[in-house]
């Protein structure tokens, strides 16, 4: 079994600050877990207890929907290059949305990327080190540009049309308010 902690350690936020990629699974009582890699220059960590991400548009919208119900998430990092480590961040999130009072005070810490929907706001209940040794090797090559171009060429408009047509529910058809939240 792995180390636990209380709080990130500066060791902790070091590695996190070198991850290229991490993972966000949530859930609510009755639903699928979701299962979401992130990457991108997407992750603060605010304080020991605190961390943030920006989530952009995608082809679903779980992660809000299961926020909105149920606060538990699960972050994990995993290098695929250098020392074998896992890192898990367990937590309660809340989402912020472009229309929440608090948007811009937390948007301003992330670059402005395309398709911006939400921030995820966590608060570090448990953090577990383990040891990663079955995690193979892989070379980074850099970030993928589809999304981030596909966004710019849907422009504001076109974010908020498929916002409407394919973000609204999930795929256990929990709504997900994106509308209301961000239009």
């Amino acid at each position: 079994m792995g180390q636990q902690y209380s709080e990130l350690s500066q060791e902790h936020i070091d590695f996190i600050a070198e991850q290229k990629m991490y993972f966000v699974a949530t859930a609510t009582n009755d639903s699928r877990i979701n299962l979401s890699p992130k990457g991108q220059d997407s992750f603060r960590v605010i304080n020991s207890k605190k961390v943030a991400w920006l989530n952009v548009t995608g082809s679903g919208n779980e992660t809000s929907a299961h926020v909105q119900i149920d606060k538990r998430m699960t972050i994990m990092f995993c290098p695929f290059e250098g020392k074998p480590i896992i890192l898990r961040i367990y937590g309660k999130a809340q989402v912020i949305h472009q229309n929440d009072s608090n948007w811009e005070e937390w948007n301003s810490l992330f670059p402005q990327l395309p398709g911006t929907r939400q921030i995820f706001v966590v608060e570090v209940e448990l953090v577990q080190k383990s040891c990663g040794m079955s995690v193979p090797f892989f070379e980074y090559l850099g970030e993928r540009e589809q999304l981030k171009n596909w966004a710019i060429a849907k422009g504001n408009s076109g974010i908020a049309e498929y916002w409407q047509q394919k973000n609204q529910f999930t795929i256990d058809n929990i709504p997900t308010h994106i509308v209301e939240r961000n239009l």
